[in-house]
């Protein structure tokens, strides 16, 4: 036979193949029912399965679990970092998940100095050099706990080295309108002085970041009663409030993983930048920054001369707040010294992954992760979240040994070093991101599960709307409030204590937008997958946050005393995080309403109307192109929804389509090049606020361009990045239109 018959009787043989494969896949695809693993293909969620889960997940194991995490300091890179990673994959390994592995990275991380002799710490002087007062290396022993050699002195992460002395500024919490109300209004310069801040309202590291903008010598920080504690009620060990020895301690860095391998994973062949070249690519501060409690503030800022301090600057210690700098007479003389001796190194750290494979779809993966380790003993942040989430493991695991199976995967993370700036699922992230931007369906985020017992509070992707609100519908109410609880659920109470709209008794409950802080930071903002994190909350009318944070009387006792003694709300965080993950893992359409984003982009959009029309106009800027796109992706999104209830259910390819583009809909407001001086950041419409790294900015590259650009020096270039990001955010929001589509082309 020559070579053209060969090629015909191939290419015949090739059709004759073709056609078979496509009549057997159609009649399975609409038959079904007809064998044991085509129904497995298109079968949905056993509601009976989320009745055993949540039935499993029982509070005395939580507290037993909690009990055990805190009983020593597990600062990260130390021995303990390992002892407990290691025996975390033994107990998945028990629970009978199919996998359980550490992964870990060798990064650079940093501590107090070893040097007894050099301290970190404040000093107050008179003008002969006699101490007033001095901060102490430790705290006070209030409990049994402080005895233990493996507590880390108060420190925070990444400082600056250095000795300095100096006059003493205080800048209120450091943000950038405080110092510039300093230098504008007041006509003081904190340039060459040690500035004074509180901590609260922004990120500690972006205290630090503008105090060495304006030229600070060094930056302490206090924790004030105002914000970490309230009257009436007992300070810590008699009751949850910060007492005046308690100190936060703290990195100073914030995502982006290792300072010495950006966008990269720090394992053995990493190309590793020098700790100077990490300074100025993560921005950390080369001035030295302290912690101190507010006994020692009190007498720091008790006699400061200068302007009494506006009104919203007053903190609750029993003084007048005063701006200095320098102090009041007769301690005009008085100075401040400020040594603080950090050393950086490269330390190993070790993520824990565990996996139940999925029977239909092990190729997609629903994360469930929490942080491992804790400045001190961590038993709210993060042992709280990593007691619940072992849990969690141990329930589902049980089912798998049972003979159940998940639909598809179901991903358990313990990350190292997220203390120190979220280092581990950062590192994790960044090797494993072609995997994970493929085939990861949501990534839900346990921090802490219960830094109060108020009520349940969320912050999310919109994608994640309806997941969490099924799930809290299905979780009871703890009703650990002293006056009992007339809510059914979890979800009743959210949304009675915390509602979208105040005085609307259908409302639904407030969700927040994500920023940063936590472990969802490199699955949302970096490769766009959606995101969510959960925990129950103190009473907003008594205390924002909880008042011990990152101190080393974060103990047991704190949470089995005042917070929650009997472990049901922790109980009830478990039973939302394993509801929302058996819902995403197990259904055969994925529970996602592409209608909450498209809901979420009409109000930004709006805000965007109402804040910056006026000035767009008079700059000739057109925000038609946005409001078209964000009108189209609206239609697509109902489009999408309309076909997800119409949808072949016994048709296991089309589930499939719809599931992919529910799953990609985040990805779809990625911007690959980044945020303009933050690239690391690529979601357009969700990011962390330039200005302070833990709060959620919507449309952030608009944003930033429009911040103060009244006093911008140059005016012409601040407007032309202004219609640059403007066009960016139309694009990324038509694009994503495009991409949930039918056809997509």
């Amino acid at each position: 036979m020559d070579g053209k018959g060969r090629f015909l009787l191939v290419a015949a043989i090739g059709l004759v193949v073709g056609v078979v494969l496509g009549v057997v896949i159609g009649y399975f695809s609409r038959q079904a029912g007809s064998a044991p693993w085509a129904e497995e293909l298109v079968r949905d969620g056993d509601d009976s399965v989320g009745r055993r889960v949540q039935e499993e997940i029982l509070p005395e194991n939580i507290e037993a679990n909690l009990r055990r995490l805190t009983s020593v300091p597990h600062i990260a890179g130390r021995p303990m970092d390992l002892g407990q990673a290691e025996e975390l994959r033994d107990r998945w390994l028990q629970y009978g998940l199919d996998s359980a592995r550490l992964t870990p990275y060798d990064i650079l991380l940093s501590y107090p100095s070893s040097d007894d002799n050099s301290p970190s710490r404040v000093t107050l002087m008179e003008a002969n050099g006699t101490v007033v007062i001095q901060s102490q290396v430790e705290e006070a022993p209030l409990d049994e706990y402080q005895t233990d050699p493996n507590i880390v002195p108060p420190f925070n992460a990444y400082s600056g080295s250095g000795d300095v002395e100096g006059e003493l500024v205080y800048v209120n919490y450091g943000r950038v309108e405080d110092f510039f109300h300093l230098q504008r209004d007041l006509n003081i310069d904190p340039a060459g002085k040690i500035c004074i801040a509180r901590y609260g309202s922004i990120f500690r590291g972006d205290k630090a970041e503008k105090a060495e903008q304006f030229g600070c010598l060094g930056l302490i920080i206090y924790s004030d009663p105002a914000d970490y504690s309230a009257r009436g009620y007992p300070v810590y060990p008699d009751g949850w409030m910060l007492p005046p020895s308690g100190v936060q301690r703290g990195t100073l860095m914030i995502a982006q993983g290792d300072p010495l391998t950006p966008f990269y994973p720090a394992n053995e062949y990493a190309y590793r930048l020098s700790e100077e070249e990490a300074k100025v690519v993560s921005g950390l501060p080369t001035i030295p920054v302290h912690p101190i409690g507010f006994g020692v503030g009190i007498e720091l800022l008790r006699y400061l001369g200068g302007n009494e301090a506006p009104a919203e600057w007053r903190g609750d210690l029993n003084i007048t707040y005063r701006t200095g700098p320098g102090f009041q007479h007769p301690h005009t003389g008085r100075r401040v010294r400020l040594q603080v001796n950090v050393q950086n190194e490269v330390k190993r750290t070790y993520n824990v992954i565990g996996i139940i494979e999925g029977s239909v779809e092990p190729d997609r993966y629903v994360i469930m992760g929490n942080h491992r380790d804790a400045w001190v003993f961590g038993s709210v942040d993060p042992s709280s979240g990593s007691a619940v989430q072992e849990e969690v493991a141990r329930a589902f695991g049980k089912l798998k040994q049972e003979g159940w199976r998940p639909r598809r995967s179901l991903v358990f993370a313990s990350w190292g070093a997220e203390e120190y700036g979220l280092i581990g699922s950062t590192e994790w992230v960044e090797e494993y991101s072609k995997v994970l931007s493929e085939r990861a369906v949501a990534y839900l985020n346990i921090d802490i599960a219960a830094l109060g017992n108020f009520t349940f509070r969320s912050i999310a992707s919109p994608a994640m709307f309806q997941s969490v609100f099924d799930a809290t519908k299905k979780v009871p109410d703890p009703a650990v409030n002293p006056a009992g609880s007339s809510y059914n659920s979890v979800y009743d109470s959210w949304a009675a204590k915390l509602p979208k709209d105040a005085g609307n008794p259908n409302s639904v409950p407030t969700i927040g937008q994500l920023g940063s802080g936590s472990d969802y930071t490199p699955f949302f903002q970096h490769l766009g997958i959606s995101s969510i994190d959960i925990r129950f909350i103190c009473d907003p009318a008594v205390i924002s946050y909880y008042a011990l944070y990152h101190s080393s009387y974060e103990t047991f006792d704190l949470v089995k005393k005042f917070i929650d003694p009997e472990f049901k709300v922790h109980q009830a965080v478990g039973r939302v995080l394993a509801e929302m993950a058996l819902d995403l893992a197990d259904s055969l359409v994925l529970p996602i309403d592409p209608t909450a984003y498209s809901t979420a982009l009409q109000d930004i959009a709006a805000s965007v109307r109402t804040e910056y029309s006026t000035q767009f106009a008079e700059q000739g800027i057109s925000l038609d192109h946005l409001n078209s796109a964000v009108d189209n992706f609206t239609s697509a999104a109902q489009r999408l929804k309309r076909r997800m209830a119409d949808i072949d259910r016994k048709n296991p390819l089309a589930v499939r389509v719809v599931n992919d583009q529910l799953m990609q809909l985040e990805r779809g407001f990625i911007d690959p090049l980044g945020l303009p001086g933050r690239e690391w950041y690529r979601h357009v419409v969700y990011a962390p606020s330039a200005h302070n790294s833990y709060a959620g900015q919507a449309f952030p590259g608009l944003a930033d361009a429009m911040f103060d650009i009244e006093n911008a020096v140059n005016q012409t270039a601040r407007w032309e990045e202004v219609k640059k990001q403007l066009a960016i955010t139309t694009y990324t929001v038509q694009s994503a239109a495009t991409a949930i589509e039918e056809g997509g082309l």
